[in-house]
């Protein structure tokens, strides 16, 4: 099998990684898009890239893709909004979706697994996904197979909601976010209001390797209080050391953040389907504003009473 990875980070060099190691003969994009030459015989193109770097990789396939017929592209992006925009180009039933729930992560240029999980994949078209299934699995990875993409990238979505746009604008740990009474209890309504905006399309949450998303949520139906003490136990005992991906991007300074197809796309969906997401608008606003200009973070950074009254301020207390 010729594989060809868009996106060089965790991600892109894990999974190239495993195809690689049994058997594989897998090429990496380069970032210079000049450098990009035609490439025959692909077999999968897999797309690894940041999602606001959806439309550069769309760029870069065409050119290594060039008029070959038959490559399955397959997206492993996080967030909303990616299958579309490589359907658009390259027609539904040559693309993918994929969801990788095994936490990886760059160490002195080395890939590292640090956790157990899986890689869920479905269908955007019509084209069978079976071999795929069977690519993946031969490498020991946790395979699963879903009917919906939306479903699947909806379930994986909420997963990523969890202690991150939150954190991010707290430059706080997961850890500590659930020592907050009122931090956390804004964290479970961004998360009530994504679920909310799911069920309105008309999509149903599926559990992920490693991830109980039904269960999760459904704890969210509870009283606040119960519903906050069974997450605040999930969330630190998950993720509680380590800083969430919109916090890493903060804390490196990048000029973008993934929040637009994370909170964004909640936000988004929620208008169009007639569900109020006040929390999430709140949270994407802050965060688009601190990368615009970092002196703004100040404002927010280990101060959860400062957020609150901005949550307030934006629906009357009425959250």
């Amino acid at each position: 099998m010729k594989v060809y990875v868009v996106g060089g980070g965790a991600v892109g060099r894990y999974l190239g990684g495993l195809l690689a190691d049994h058997g594989g003969e897998v090429i990496y994009a380069p970032r210079d898009l000049e450098q990009v030459v035609p490439i025959d015989g692909l077999d999968l193109a897999l797309v690894a890239v940041k999602s606001y770097d959806t439309p550069g990789a769309v760029e870069t396939l065409r050119r290594a893709l060039g008029r070959a017929m038959g490559t399955t592209i397959l997206t492993v992006q996080n967030g909303i909004g990616a299958e579309e925009q490589l359907a658009e180009a390259f027609g539904a039933d040559a693309v993918a979706s994929g969801a990788l729930t095994v936490p990886v992560q760059l160490d002195d240029d080395r890939v590292l697994a640090t956790g157990s999980g899986g890689l869920g994949i479905a269908p955007v078209g019509g084209a069978s996904i079976n071999w795929l299934l069977a690519a993946f699995g031969s490498t020991g990875i946790e395979v699963r197979s879903y009917a919906d993409y939306r479903a699947l990238k909806w379930s994986k979505l909420v997963i990523n909601l969890v202690a991150n746009a939150t954190c991010a604008i707290l430059d706080s740990l997961p850890e500590h976010l659930v020592k907050h009474p009122g931090a956390f209890r804004l964290e479970v309504h961004a998360l009530r209001e994504a679920v909310r905006v799911v069920r309105a399309q008309g999509i149903a949450l599926v559990d992920l390797p490693r991830y109980r998303v039904r269960a999760l949520a459904n704890a969210l139906r509870l009283p606040s209080a119960l519903a906050r003490l069974l997450l605040a136990s999930r969330v630190a005992g998950a993720r509680g050391e380590k800083p969430p991906s919109l916090l890493l991007d903060l804390r490196s300074g990048r000029p973008r953040t993934e929040v637009s197809a994370l909170n964004g796309a909640v936000v988004r969906a929620g208008k169009a389907a007639g569900v109020p997401t006040p929390v999430n608008a709140v949270l994407t606003d802050i965060l688009e504003d601190i990368v615009r200009s970092q002196a703004l973070w100040a404002k927010y950074r280990q101060r959860p009473e400062a957020l609150i009254a901005r949550v307030d301020e934006a629906t009357g207390g009425r959250w």
